[in-house]
């Protein structure tokens, strides 16, 4: 096989197209040296010398050219199973995260006594739980079974919601939004840490598309949903709208986890499911190696070290941060908006906060599929984040008109389009050893959202809505400063990648090396065992003396 020691860029491929075996995959022809300067900008630029994917795809397929019948039937299997259910158990997530804002401007406010910056203050209480109860995950993911912690969760904080029905301060609304907090926190990082289990790179950012959008519908259905139960049950059995929303979360959500049970399979190393067989295990093992995703190992204290001393998590970590904060759609700033105007009825305020996610779902299209079939991720990250920046600008001026501001609150959600992408690229970035990937994704995540414990208190007071100078100035500060720190992310990823390929290049050669001197070996000793029975037949020949 030949091998080089050309620097970085120097290797390109004219490799045949089709399916290949590993050594035909590394059988790499160099050519010219020279390295035009936008292939910084391919992320596939040395993947494509083993794989070949980039060669042969069409972004208007949703299987790779090089997929066999048989791999295509089990990721099908993959996209009914885990990627709708991710997607159904984020909805109801969302549904339950977000009613909080719904219930506010629907009575609870006025019931409960809400007073100040009680509404950023649940926010808080609620992102605190999420950060605390991260923690133990960065040990406990690669040992539990996947298959029932993420369902487990779902009933966990399905309760606790149904449980603020019953709240009668804002201490216990509080308590209650700590709890479901505790629960929700490792389920976000949980599924992205699955998803990388199973799908390849240039698969992942559709699979973690449609899980997002259940993001979108969770925050759609919840106002839909507060607006009909405020229509139909407020004051039934003496309770309040916003207190009947709670207990039809709680119903919507219980049965989800439930389901969970049956149907999600977990990890490929932890496989459990009436769907999946042994043969979808070796299936996912096969494409692992191809990928290069690592085995787990359990627990090592030198993978905690090996994290602090790499690029992976300062890089990684203040990229996920920009990401937390680089808008307000999270505080309810259209909702409190809309109540500002004093036009619009409780019914009709919650009916109109749908419109934003509905249309965050075409965003999501937009970017995640984008991503993956044109695959660049680099570039719909910024796309996501340029548009995001214009309709922050547009609020922080404030002094527009008013249609200015329906369109600026109307694309506020692609700022949270382009978060699978991001976890799906943090994904493939980590891919080569499961415990580091999941330390890093814990932990990048942990320090992403307990920024977002601090920033509310200080740049989204409820107090200064709707205006927000401080808060929308500062997420647009931040919505640039992503953009450009994706092109460190996009730097080191390129290094990393680099030396991937020329190690596999040297074992590759090293095993050809190795099976070379063993076939001299073993004819040689073929050789000499020949020569003992040529030399036995002789002797037997020989007339006695």
């Amino acid at each position: 096989m030949p091998t080089t020691s050309s620097p970085v860029g120097d290797i390109e491929t004219d490799a045949e197209k089709g399916r290949s075996d590993e050594k035909t995959l590394l059988s790499v022809k160099p050519l010219p040296r020279k390295r035009p300067w936008y292939k910084f900008l391919d992320e596939y630029e040395y993947r494509d010398l083993y794989e070949r994917n980039g060669l042969n795809h069409k972004w208007y397929h949703w299987f790779d050219e090089n997929d066999s019948p048989e791999e295509r039937r089990y990721i099908l299997k993959l996209d009914l199973l885990i990627t709708s259910y991710c997607m159904i158990s984020y909805w109801v997530k969302n549904l339950d995260q977000t009613n909080v804002t719904n219930a506010y401007t629907s009575g609870m406010k006025e019931e409960l006594n809400l007073q100040g910056n009680a509404l950023v203050d649940l926010q808080v209480m609620y992102n605190v739980g999420c950060v605390v109860m991260q923690i133990p995950f960065l040990y406990l993911f690669p040992k539990c079974r996947m298959n029932i912690l993420i369902p487990g969760l779902d009933i966990v904080w399905g309760l606790f919601t149904l449980a603020q029905y019953r709240a009668k301060n804002k201490a216990q609304m509080m308590a209650f939004r700590f709890l479901i907090g505790c629960a929700e926190g490792p389920f976000f990082p949980g599924v992205h840490y699955v998803l990388g289990a199973w799908f390849k790179s240039h698969e992942i950012q559709r699979r973690g598309g449609i899980f997002y959008m259940g993001l979108m519908l969770g925050s759609t259905t919840a106002g839909l949903l507060q607006a009909s139960v405020f229509q139909h049950l407020n004051g039934v059995n003496g309770l309040s709208g916003w207190r009947w929303m709670f207990v039809v979360d709680a119903i919507i959500t219980i049965p989800v986890g439930i389901l969970g049970f049956f149907i999600w399979p977990g990890t490929p190393d932890k496989l459990h499911s009436f769907f999946f067989t042994a043969k979808d295990a070796e299936i996912a093992k096969r494409r692992a190696k191809r990928n290069g995703t690592g085995k787990p190992q359990g627990f090592r204290w030198e993978v905690i070290k090996r994290a602090l001393t790499s690029w992976h998590l300062p890089v990684l970590a203040i990229w996920d941060v920009l990401f937390w904060n680089s808008s307000g759609q999270s505080y309810g700033v259209f909702l409190l908006w809309l109540k500002s105007l004093g036009r619009y009825s409780t019914v009709m305020r919650n009916n109109l906060s749908a419109i934003p996610p509905a249309l965050g779902v075409l965003y999501i299209f937009i970017i995640c599929f984008g991503a993956d079939v044109f695959r660049s991720r680099w570039f719909f990250l910024c796309l996501a984040q340029a548009i995001n920046w214009i309709n922050l600008v547009i609020l922080a001026v404030w002094s527009v008109p008013e249609s200015a501001k329906w369109f600026a609150f109307m694309v506020q959600y692609f700022s949270i389009s382009m978060s699978s992408v991001l976890y799906g690229w943090a994904n493939d970035i980590l891919r080569h050893d499961d415990e580091y990937r999941s330390v890093i994704l814990i932990v990048i995540n942990t320090l992403a959202q307990q920024s977002t414990v601090w920033t509310p208190l200080i740049f989204w007071q409820t107090v200064d809505a709707p205006r927000y100078l401080k808060g929308f100035t500062f997420a647009g500060t931040v919505s640039f400063s992503l953009v450009m720190w994706t092109f460190v992310v996009l730097y080191f990823f390129k290094r990393d990648e680099r030396k991937y390929y020329f190690e596999r290049l040297r074992v590759n050669d090293e095993s050809e090396v190795s099976d070379s001197s063993s076939q001299h070996s073993a004819g040689d000793r073929i050789d000499e065992k020949v020569a003992v029975v040529e030399l036995s037949a002789d002797t037997h020949r020989q007339p006695l003396a």
